[in-house]
């Protein structure tokens, strides 16, 4: 098949949506299939061109895949305004650059971003091509869950349009039984949306010791205990709860928490933690992918943290298996839902209540003091990682795309 992809990120950034199109797409290439992805200058979330890298059209060969990267106005994932006018720039150019390939089998776009989704959709639609549609976030809900927008005439029209195209695509790939659930209620059929939930690779990630020279550059000792927060800083993830705690534990002096990333809440979540003197808390910028391994090894504890909304309950964060193929703890803080349910049933860690500094601090300290209980958490964590493998969830995303693509017709 000749699979014509849309997504705004894409590595060299690391963030769920980039890692979750790419390594998946490394196995397709591996099985055959002919595939191209347009992607933007990589920028997320700094909203600054990486080294290397110019904001000018641009194609390049990466891992077997094609690789077209399109001009976008660029802005850093803070202010509401310029962040829309970046992702209309790219449904734009995304879709004038889509002009310039040969016609593809199948059209897919992932979201977040919600315009990627719209581009792909014009576009199959002006070449009569068949298009799926991959949800990765119940977007327009989840920028007003976090309080980016408020519910308005506006917020309503792009949601009209947001049912329109999952009425149009010929498959939608929900990344959470939530999310079909979601759909299903707003009379899109049942019948055309598969569930295919996020992953892990799991020849990247496997349990290691702690990498020394990043132990040393982050100041960590030997027997300190860290809990780490790795991936975005955003407002889905309400992650001055965690300060809070830190705060709660500052005497236990071997009690670390660790937040590496980046993202729009990550510059004032060190300015609070600098003005609380709050030094068992450390900051570690965004990091390679090839590095993470290195990262997540300087944790005992994985910490998934989510925001108090129920738009979050649907959604299941894909460190989650990392941390599993890692084989660590997962002390999960969130609303209850699809997320917490992986964590319980697996018996990979606690799970506790949203945004409750207090209980996370408790739940933290328990950890901390209980090693066998660690041992415990981590060997199921690591047990239940095969259930998530990326290849068997590539697997299943290449037979809904073959799927579509045997129907033949036009969308």
């Amino acid at each position: 098949m000749k699979i014509l992809f849309f997504t705004e990120n894409f590595p060299p950034e690391t963030n769920a949506a980039a890692t979750r199109v790419y390594e998946r797409a490394l196995y397709w290439v591996k099985w055959g299939h002919d595939v191209t992805v347009i992607t933007c200058q990589p920028n997320f979330p700094q909203g600054r061109v990486f080294d290397g890298y110019e904001n000018t059209y641009s194609t390049e060969m990466m891992d077997g895949m094609r690789i077209v990267r399109v001009r976008t106005y660029i802005a850093p994932n803070r202010a509401v305004i310029k962040r829309v006018l970046d992702f209309l720039s790219y449904m734009v150019t995304a879709y004038l650059a889509a002009k310039r390939e040969p016609a593809p089998d199948v059209v897919v776009s992932t979201s977040p971003q919600f315009f990627a989704a719209v581009a792909a959709w014009r576009y199959a639609a002006s070449v009569k091509c068949r298009y799926v549609f991959e949800l990765g976030d119940l977007w327009p809900a989840s920028i007003a869950a976090v309080g980016a927008m408020r519910a308005n005439f506006l917020l309503r029209l792009i949601e009209r349009l947001e049912l329109r195209m999952y009425r149009d695509a010929d498959a939608v790939v929900a990344l959470t039984q939530a999310f079909k659930d979601n759909l299903v209620a707003r009379n899109i059929p049942a019948d055309k949306i598969a569930v295919v939930i996020n992953g892990v690779d799991l020849w990247r990630y496997a349990p290691c010791d702690r990498d020394p020279a990043l132990a040393n550059e982050l100041g960590i000792k030997k027997g300190d205990i860290v809990i780490g927060y790795i991936g975005t800083h955003g407002m889905a993830h309400a992650l001055g709860n965690i300060l809070d705690a830190a705060a709660k534990l500052r005497e236990h002096k071997h009690i670390k928490f660790l937040f590496a990333g980046a993202g729009a809440e990550r510059d004032a979540l060190m300015a609070r933690a600098k003005a609380a003197t709050l030094d068992n808390v450390m900051f570690l910028k965004s990091q390679p992918k090839a590095r993470m391994p290195a990262v997540w090894s300087q944790c005992d504890v994985a910490l998934v943290h989510l925001k108090d909304s129920p738009v979050f309950a649907g959604v299941i964060p894909s460190k989650i298996f990392e941390a599993m193929g890692m084989g660590l703890p997962v002390l999960f803080a969130g609303p209850s839902g699809e997320g917490s349910e992986i964590v319980k049933t697996a018996d990979a860690g606690p799970v506790i209540a949203a945004e409750d500094a207090s209980a996370l601090a408790a739940s933290v300290l328990k950890l901390a003091t209980e090693p066998d209980a660690r041992r415990r958490f981590a060997a199921n964590s690591l047990a239940a990682a095969p259930t998530y493998s990326r290849e068997a969830q590539a697997q299943k995303m290449i037979d809904v795309l073959s799927d579509v693509v045997s129907k033949g017709g036009t969308s």
